[in-house]
């Protein structure tokens, strides 16, 4: 197998987990030039809000969309989102990558500004 199958096996898992509980997921997905996370209702049907590195008006604060500070920003706007929408308790969804680095940075800044999870 090669390394994009056995991390869409570990994603598959952890989201039928996830799905057993019935509860929102923040979902991240990550490539080498961008990071971005969607808050997916429980039915996993439905995308309710989402913020990435691609977005225009975050594009003007980063100067590299692939790095931790960019992640940080991600995650604070998620959480800014979400509370917004009356949302505050999610479940994780890293999507098989590693909770290391941009996947671990947005998690923090989204814990730090209001998601539990």
């Amino acid at each position: 197998m090669d390394k994009k199958i056995r991390r869409l096996r570990r994603a598959r898992k952890t989201r039928a987990k996830i799905a057993e509980l019935g509860a929102i997921r923040l979902c991240v997905h990550r490539s080498n030039s961008h990071i971005y996370a969607q808050l997916i209702d429980a039915t996993g049907g439905r995308v309710l809000t989402s913020a990435s590195t691609a977005e225009k008006d975050l594009q003007g604060q980063i100067k590299n969309g692939g790095n931790v500070e960019a992640a940080k920003l991600v995650g604070q706007r998620i959480a800014e989102k979400a509370k917004q929408m009356g949302v505050e308790k999610v479940s994780f969804d890293r999507s098989g990558f590693a909770f290391h680095g941009r996947v671990k940075a947005l998690a923090d800044a989204a814990r730090e500004n209001g998601l539990q999870f």
